[in-house]
């Protein structure tokens, strides 16, 4: 798989970005670039997991964590004594990655065999959740990963609220990219004439059967909000309340 694995790597280009702002234009396979908003909020909608890259300490690093859309914000969350929390705190400019697999395109050659999927990278500058704001943000992301599971837990005390940190990058027009493939393989006539297999096989995450934790009294019922945790993975958040 040589040719179209390549997801969506942006390198910025020096054409048409504002002084000083990486370009959001797909330099690779420019054809599988999508401007539809609609696309983007899909995308993270339908996955929990983001890659964030910033450049920390004279050096660039990424970091994997859970995420959600909240309107026009993507939220992330993350404890007060983090280093690279905090350095987002204080304006370090980010990078965001979203990537899902849709499926395993199978060509008739390795150099055209290649993935389906939707991949985005958002860039800006991350925002401090106000401690007035706080809980209800933790509170949608919380009932992101697990819907309606807010309705039944306690409420966070002071401790914990103090101990995390809540962060916001605003969605706009400029600060996005989206790319996604999909279609069929396009193998040249002469290895279709030659008869070998082509398609494409779908990739799905879904949730599977509840593991009950070892010091959870087996009377425990278990609740509505894992009891639907069923079929594809989504994290579509509520709105704020």
């Amino acid at each position: 798989m040589q040719n179209r694995t390549t997801a969506a790597k942006l390198v910025p280009v020096n054409t048409e970005p504002a002084a000083g702002k990486p370009s959001t234009r797909v330099s690779r396979l420019r054809e599988k670039q999508r401007t539809e908003r609609d696309g983007l909020d899909d995308l993270l909608d339908s996955t929990p997991l983001a890659t964030v890259a910033l450049i920390r300490d004279g050096h660039p690093v990424v970091f994997p964590t859970g995420f959600a859309r909240l309107g026009d914000d993507l939220v992330i969350h993350g404890s007060t004594g983090s280093p690279w929390m905090r350095a987002l705190a204080a304006g370090a400019q980010a990078a965001v990655s979203v990537t899902t697999l849709d499926g395993v395109m199978v060509a008739r050659s390795g150099f055209e065999s290649s993935f389906h999927y939707r991949s985005a990278t958002l860039f800006g500058t991350f925002a401090v959740v106000p401690d007035a704001d706080k809980n209800r943000y933790l509170q949608a992301l919380t009932d992101a990963f697990i819907p309606g599971r807010v309705a039944e837990l306690r409420a966070s005390t002071e401790r914990e609220l103090a101990a995390s940190l809540a962060l916001r990058l605003p969605i706009v027009a400029d600060n996005w990219s989206l790319k996604v493939s999909a279609g069929w393989p396009e193998d040249p006539e002469s290895d279709v004439a030659a008869g070998a297999w082509a398609g494409v096989v779908p990739l799905t995450i879904g949730y599977g059967t509840p593991q009950r934790a070892p010091d959870c009294d087996p009377a425990t019922p278990l609740p509505a909000s894992v009891h639907a945790m069923t079929g594809p993975l989504r994290n579509a958040a509520p709105p704020l309340r």
